[in-house]
């Protein structure tokens, strides 16, 4: 006897149902759970969002002592002329001279955000297993420099160095680059250390964690991009060598810090066996 069209119609419409349920609990296992060593997305985007957002508003509010932004400025250069590294107005000058370079030069001090979300979706979707390092580092540096912007306010050269022309402020594509004396919310006394170069600095670092095993020539090629954002800040007027270096500085405590938090938190899963156990007993035995 030949099974009834009804009947093969209710059998597909029950694994049309389990599949759909399937999927409805992988996405919502994806959103509020970790999956395969993959942090829950959306923890991960409030996270991000949250820590993104009170940086914003510390760094807004810190240091705006024009005064003292001022003579932080001069000391620091007077500290470059003895180290004969002070050559942000000859770097100035040069970018003024090609002035084919200048639109390109904006769009690449504009646009280095783009990169950062790119990467951080990148390593979050492609490479899980570093990606809580990494995200780790990118929190620890919001965390370590904004209180040497609270400490150290500094003017930059565009507005401490007489002559310096104001690149981004002139040619600025999203028309928002304040000039000294207007104030949009925007901390304008900030430029120890650049966070143009840091943020570009962890980029690289970024997609050098996920690569170096795997590709570890390809690895390397990253790094260009914050050695030419280095470039960028001091011909456009907006950087000190020494904020540079600063940079540098930052990155280098942000890794030790994001390993001494993974170390703390790897300590704290290990001091918790019962909730593993527990866990184990929940999920039922392994295959």
């Amino acid at each position: 006897m030949s099974p009834s069209p009804d009947h093969g119609n209710s059998r597909r419409e029950i694994a049309t149902g389990r599949f759909s349920r399937l999927i409805e609990h992988a996405r919502s296992g994806a959103l509020v759970r970790g999956v395969r060593g993959r942090p829950a997305v959306l923890v991960e985007v409030v996270v991000l969002l949250l820590g993104f957002l009170l940086f914003t508003r510390l760094h807004a509010a810190a240091g705006k002592d024009v005064a003292s932004a001022t003579a932080n400025a001069l000391t620091l250069q007077s500290v470059e002329r003895a180290l004969h590294v002070d050559i942000e107005q000859m770097a100035n000058e040069w970018l003024t001279e090609h002035p084919t370079l200048i639109q390109p030069a904006v769009y690449y001090y504009r646009l280095y955000y783009v990169v950062l979300v790119g990467v951080l979706l990148w390593v979050f979707i492609w490479h899980a297993d570093v990606y809580i390092k990494v995200r780790r580092t990118l929190l620890a540096m919001i965390a370590l420099v904004l209180p040497v912007f609270w400490a150290l306010p500094m003017s930059p050269p565009r507005f401490a160095l007489p002559g310096v022309v104001d690149i981004v402020a002139e040619y600025d594509i999203l028309k928002s680059h304040t000039s000294q004396g207007i104030g949009n919310g925007q901390n304008l006394y900030s430029a120890m250390p650049s966070l143009h170069v840091g943020w570009s600095a962890w980029c690289a670092y970024a997609v050098w964690s996920a690569l170096r095993v795997s590709h570890p020539r390809l690895a390397l090629l990253p790094w260009v991009f914050p050695l030419v954002m280095a470039a960028n800040v001091l011909v456009t007027g907006n950087h000190y060598v020494l904020d540079i270096v600063g940079s540098g500085v930052l990155l280098v405590a942000a890794i030790a810090a994001a390993s001494m938090w993974g170390r703390l938190a790897e300590r704290g899963r290990r001091a918790r066996p019962g909730i593993r156990t527990q866990d184990r007993t929940l999920s039922g035995p392994r295959r």
